[in-house]
């Protein structure tokens, strides 16, 4: 079991993007979802990024909390 303190950092890194502070603001400006769109469903992610939101939501993991933040600013 990970106890590791999750971060948007860690998650980025968990899902093989750049995770620098920059990186992420950068990733976060560039893609915007729509209300409509639901975050595993972006266009931008692999399939295995998918799978990992998806089941991540499913299961209530320990990221959870940091998707719902990354899914709010790429909202706003």
């Amino acid at each position: 079991m990970d106890t590791s303190k999750h971060t948007l950092n860690t998650l980025f890194a968990q899902l093989g993007l750049p995770s620098s502070d920059n990186q992420i603001e950068q990733f976060v400006s560039n893609h915007k979802l729509s209300a409509s769109v639901q975050l595993a469903d972006a266009p931008f992610w692999t399939e295995s990024q998918k799978h990992f939101i998806q089941e991540s939501l499913a299961e209530d993991a320990d990221w959870c909390e940091l998707i719902d933040i990354l899914d709010a600013q790429l909202r706003h």
